[in-house]
């Protein structure tokens, strides 16, 4: 399983502040974006930051190993 976290208005969106998807051999960043963006595109609209184990990247193409863990976020801002 993949650990998937959710923070600010992302999670406002989302209605859950994690979630779990299912890990296959061969999947990458791009599969598991593509599909919780399947189930929750109004939050994806304002995703700007991914990090994958505590990393922020912008590499789709990132292999992701079982009890990865990914988190997506918005824009914070602040004064």
């Amino acid at each position: 399983m993949i650990r998937v976290l959710f923070f600010g208005p992302v999670a406002e969106r989302v209605a859950a502040r994690q979630t779990e998807i299912g890990f296959q051999p061969g999947f990458c960043l791009q599969d598991a974006v593509a599909q919780l963006t399947a189930l929750y595109p109004q939050a994806f609209e304002i995703v700007c930051f991914i990090a994958v184990n505590n990393v922020q990247t912008r590499d789709m193409k990132l292999a992701l190993q079982d009890n990865d863990e990914i988190a997506f976020m918005a824009k914070f801002s602040g004064g």
